[in-house]
């Protein structure tokens, strides 16, 4: 029975459903999971599109070719430990995808390449797509496609809301191991970082993801059965109560960063927030969203992807998405990787 995977990931929808059949896959042999993102080698040229934005924008450069895959490989591993599976992740520079996947397995000694198919179906090669082909004909581990087609409509925006789930997830993942890391360097962790990753869950995952929720997926399936409203009062009523944590959280890390309090209060307060938030997650992602595929219809999941694809929260400019990724990749970046 294989107990290594190797997971390719990328930045797609595409990407998101595999991690999550990865994960069930793994979760089902008891096996482990080494994520794996190779990156063009934007370097390699001084034209292109790359080095424009390198000089003329390097913060945007920093976070769109160079800290791209830290963030994806961070909420992939965050999806596997929400399930109990043990991972980690390695990256790797390449304009040979194939040949990277391939080295990637052999290097961590995985059995088994879990990879995804894409797009249509009218001959193998369009089937498979042209990496996971090249991987079937070159690997000499086993591997194992994962048939998909573009997601439809309610896996699309199921798909937004778990890698929402998944970016709030990897933060706190992080904070919990800067703690670690601090300890072990006998070092005190860093306070502008964990005022960042506070700013982080304030702004976007509070102020946005839960409204969204809220007014879109909790009121549509409200409206197609009762079954749920129990389970729906009271993921709302953790809503409001994890505002108020969220403000107590960041006026603690503002006392520590003054020295009025301890990184041990600070400590207990992250981990007790973070427990918080897996059993909301796990109940939303375990009951709620299984529900919402049997109730809501195609309309009412249209109306759902669009208001998560786009920024509806009038107090933000248009810009706010870009910000909150730079804030997420900075954060994912900077913080400690720790290893599973």
């Amino acid at each position: 029975m294989y107990r290594h995977l190797l997971v390719p990931i990328e930045n797609s929808d595409l990407s998101t459903v595999t991690i999550g059949r990865a994960v069930e896959f793994a979760l089902a042999l008891g096996a482990r999971i080494t994520f794996f993102h190779a990156s063009a080698d934007h370097s390699a040229s001084i034209t292109g599109d790359a080095e424009i934005v390198r000089m003329t924008a390097p913060e945007d450069y920093a976070y769109n070719f160079a800290g791209r895959a830290r963030e994806l490989l961070t909420k992939a591993e965050s999806a596997a430990r929400a399930r109990g599976v043990p991972c980690s992740s390695a990256s790797t520079v390449s304009d040979s995808p194939y040949t990277a996947i391939v080295a990637a397995a052999r290097a961590a000694g995985c059995d088994l390449i879990f990879m995804a198919s894409h797009g249509r179906r009218s001959t193998l090669g369009m089937m498979l797509g042209s990496q996971t082909l090249k991987v079937l004909t070159h690997s000499e581990i086993p591997v194992l496609v994962s048939a998909m087609a573009e997601p439809p409509v309610p896996a699309q925006a199921i798909g937004i809301i778990r890698d929402e789930h998944r970016s709030l997830a990897a933060v706190l993942h992080a904070w919990q191991h800067l703690f670690k890391d601090a300890q072990g360097k006998g070092v005190q962790p860093d306070a502008a970082l964990m005022q960042a990753m506070v700013h982080y869950i304030q702004a976007f995952p509070v102020a946005l993801h839960h409204p969204k929720e809220d007014d879109y997926l909790f009121r549509k399936l409200r409206e197609r059965t009762a079954e749920a409203n129990p389970e729906l009062d009271e993921l709302e009523r953790q809503h409001v109560r994890d505002e108020q944590q969220v403000i107590e959280l960041a006026a603690l890390v503002d006392r520590y960063a003054s020295g009025a309090a301890t990184v041990a209060e600070v400590e207990q307060a992250v981990s007790h927030y973070s427990q918080a938030i897996w059993e909301h997650m796990g109940r939303e992602e375990g009951v709620i969203l299984p529900l919402a595929q049997r109730y809501l219809t195609v309309e009412d999941w249209t109306e759902i992807n669009e208001a998560f694809q786009k920024n509806m929260d009038p107090r933000f400019g248009g810009d706010t998405d870009a910000e909150f990724k730079r804030l997420f990749s900075r954060i994912v970046n900077l913080a400690p990787s720790s290893a599973n």
